[in-house]
């Protein structure tokens, strides 16, 4: 029997997040080391005492995971993790700061299921969040025809910029939709709509997703009434609504609890994995196959 399975939680909140430490332990972390509070000044001496500690021989069973509410902030944390390490010193890392990489994942796979994303017009409301910004860098990833909602359009086509900067392929295109009249334009002629504003907020009324004939998908991420998207339920789950497959918060938290589970159990096969979004989306396509 080896030694046990350590995982070291690095959290820039006051508080560091209970959840993520439920799901490490429901993961079958053996020991889990939660730091709050954390600064990317703090990273190096916290990393040094994850992968000093155990010999070459040991260090896949030392993990890392960034979370916290912030993701800007967990991204900053995680790219210090990465600089630090050197050689063979290192341990795997995941990154899912506000579970922003397992949701998005999680919501991309829902219409992988009913949907080719290949060349797919799929309209993300919300798209220049931290989670609406993973959907859409995996969906081009896909080669899918992704509209990126905002309030405001030159946040909007700044997320495009930068994404086709890092997926030269993308098939972006920054749309308004701060008024009832720019969604139905945002929306019109998609065969799926992403709703990941923030909670409590409708994006997208029952009546425009009826109205618009052309949708076979809509996803919801926010589980905290009023829904993103009306009409629907947080707990459906490919429920036909209207002639359109409807997945609700819960219904993708499912998938997204057991894509976050299986990528905490990947980081100890070896010491040298980084989870980022494509590589959790990519688990959890595996996990969809099985």
């Amino acid at each position: 029997m080896g030694k046990p399975k350590i995982l070291l939680q690095l959290d820039p909140d006051r508080q560091a997040s209970v959840f993520d430490a439920v799901v490490a332990i429901d993961a079958g972390v053996d020991q889990l080391l939660v730091r709050n509070a954390v600064e990317v000044a703090h990273v190096r001496d916290l990393v040094f005492g994850a992968i000093f500690t155990r010999g070459l021989e040991d260090l896949p069973r030392t993990a890392i995971f960034v979370g916290g509410s912030n993701v800007a902030q967990g991204e900053s944390i995680f790219e210090e993790v990465k600089r630090t390490f050197f050689g063979p010193m290192r341990v795997s890392v995941m990154l899912d700061a506000n579970g922003a990489n397992t949701t998005a994942a999680a919501a991309v796979l829902a219409a992988a299921r009913h949907i080719p994303l290949r060349n797919a017009i799929v309209t993300v409301l919300a798209g220049t969040g931290p989670v609406g910004q993973r959907v859409v860098r995996l969906l081009a990833r896909e080669g899918a025809k992704t509209r990126v909602g905002s309030r405001s359009k030159d946040k909007a086509q700044h997320v495009c910029d930068t994404l086709t900067s890092v997926v030269p392929a993308a098939m972006l295109e920054a749309v308004a939709a701060s008024t009832p009249e720019e969604t139905a334009a945002a929306i019109d002629g998609a065969h799926v709509v992403i709703a990941a504003g923030a909670a409590g907020i409708e994006l997208l009324s029952a009546e425009q997703r009826i109205a618009t004939p052309t949708l076979r998908v809509a996803i919801d991420l926010n589980a905290v009434p009023p829904l993103g998207i009306g009409g629907m339920k947080a707990t459906d789950k490919a429920q036909d609504r209207d002639g359109c497959v409807c997945y609700g918060a819960i219904g993708v938290g499912r998938t997204k609890m057991k894509i976050h589970k299986a990528a905490l159990r990947r980081l100890f096969e070896t010491n040298d994995q980084v989870m980022d979004a494509e590589e959790i989306f990519a688990l959890g396509r595996l996990l969809e196959s099985e």
